[in-house]
């Protein structure tokens, strides 16, 4: 079968015709270093442009994508991107424009990046921003350094802290760790929220800052927000918000009347640019006041009609990414934000917390429920019962929704819910798509009781079915090589 699908070279066969040679030839010998020649040809698949046709379109049918069903992975917010983003992108003044020139012949792309850094301070109430970190990872840490140069600028080195609540994304910890602190995990309480009286008891003049996902990664919002914020501040701490959630939260409320100091801004997700598959993506912070001065460089400025670059600043944390980030997303975001205007991205967030307040309202019955409602824009079930009663597993689960024709939810995460699976239908789906996920998940429950036999075997339909995921992880194998 291997053989059959992707081993389609056949010697003389060719899929491309080139133009004629427009500049002179030149012996290699006598522009190339002799080690730098090739001494045999390169081994590449010569194939038919029919057979290559066939094979793309057959990879592409056995990849599930957005375009085919709905993609409910929680937190991750993959939905439908709108096509006008891409049309925008490749307009050659942007996808042609080279980081390398000069100022005055690229005022238009400046001009993007200046006006996207604004809206972005609107909608979430700062007085700062940088478009460079590259992903919301990278937005963290471009936080953390900045937490770490304000206390070091105040002389107040001994604050060695980050508290991260226990359900918290992974990365958090991560970035904290790499800035060079320690991390202190804060407990959630049988709410799903920061448990208070913890927070106070680690509060300390070690603290340098508190990161905190609100609506959390249980869907929840932290309605005791307040008393939050001025515990941390109140020990010296600053406040920084894993904004990988903001799809729920767009003029509703902002990070800013929150008063927290940072938060990065997943452009990919709630600013719709397609992400599956590790990228493109683009994770912008927007800063209070208190932090300006040590922003990354380059920053953006206009002065009168036009627009320059700030390159060097001694109190900046320096540069994040090669040049200025990664341009194609920002002209995606700019389009999705000005498409929609201030109620349109309004419409944006209610929707998306109806639609999953209303697909948990369906399913939470036959599922275990940790959390009571009402959501967010994402809910928690957990396959506990599936498990317990029957040995079906969360991720027998979500295997079987393949069989259903729908991508499985995120799994297993939070790490504080046992079998957890992490729902998030987004703003873009109809009801009737909605009610087919549910009925599909709760006829899946049904099975697990009846015959679980279908469901821990699943996915039985798939072109692929299931694989040894450790296998898989330790001997990738994405490269050709010819056959030669």
């Amino acid at each position: 079968m291997e053989k059959l699908i992707f081993e389609k070279s056949r010697q003389g066969r060719k899929g491309y015709s080139l133009p004629k040679m427009d500049v002179p030839e030149v012996a290699l010998s006598d522009s190339l270093p002799k080690e730098m020649i090739r001494q045999q040809e390169l081994a590449l698949p010569e194939v038919s442009e029919n057979e290559i046709a066939r094979h793309f379109v057959r990879l592409s049918k056995l990849n599930f994508n957005i375009e085919e069903g709905i993609y409910p992975l929680g937190s991750c917010t993959m939905k439908y991107n709108p096509k006008v983003n891409e049309k925008t992108a490749g307009l050659p003044g942007f996808a042609n424009v080279h980081p390398c020139s000069e100022i005055r012949n690229v005022q238009g792309a400046l001009q993007v990046m200046y006006e996207l850094g604004e809206l972005l301070k609107q909608i979430t109430n700062l007085q700062g921003v940088s478009l460079q970190p590259s992903a919301g990872s990278q937005g963290e840490f471009t936080g953390i350094l900045m937490f770490r140069a304000y206390h070091k600028s105040r002389n107040d080195e001994k604050r060695k802290i980050i508290l991260i609540p226990d359900s918290a994304h992974g990365t958090n910890p991560a970035s904290a760790a790499i800035g060079g602190f320690k991390i202190m995990s804060v407990k959630s309480n049988a709410n799903g929220r920061i448990d208070i009286e913890d927070l106070k008891s680690k509060c300390t003049d070690e603290v340098a800052g508190f990161m905190l996902t609100n609506p959390n990664t249980l869907g929840l919002f932290e309605t005791n927000i307040v008393e939050i914020e001025k515990l941390v501040h109140g020990c010296g701490g600053l406040m920084y918000m894993d904004g990988a959630n903001l799809n729920a939260l767009l003029g509703i409320t902002t990070p800013g009347l929150m008063k927290f100091d940072c938060v990065h801004i997943n452009l990919h997700k709630t600013f719709s640019t397609p992400h599956g598959g590790g990228g493109p993506g683009s994770g912008p912070v927007c800063i209070s006041e208190r932090l300006l001065p040590f922003l990354p460089v380059p920053q953006v400025v206009k002065n009168g009609n036009n627009y320059d670059l700030i390159m060097e600043s001694d109190t900046s944390v320096g540069s994040l990414h090669s040049y200025f980030g990664n341009f194609g997303v920002f002209v995606r975001a700019l389009t999705y934000i000005l498409m929609h205007g201030p109620e349109g991205l309004k419409d944006i967030s209610k929707n998306a917390i109806i639609n999953a307040n209303y697909l948990f309202s369906q399913v939470k019955s036959y599922y275990e429920a940790p959390y009571e409602g009402p959501c967010m824009h994402e809910f928690i079930i957990s396959g506990n019962i599936q498990k317990k009663e029957n040995g079906v597993s969360t991720k027998d689960i979500g295997k079987r929704l393949l069989d259903y024709g729908f991508h499985a939810p995120t799994v297993y995460f939070p790490l504080i819910v046992s079998e957890a699976m992490l729902v998030e239908p987004t703003e873009t789906e109809t009801i009737e798509n909605l009610d087919s996920l549910a009925d599909s998940m709760i006829a899946i429950a049904k099975e697990a009781k009846e015959i679980p036999e279908s469901v821990i075997n699943s996915p039985l339909t798939t072109p692929v079915r299931r694989l040894d995921d450790a296998l898989a992880a330790r001997n990738l194998n994405i490269s050709w090589y010819s056959s030669k």
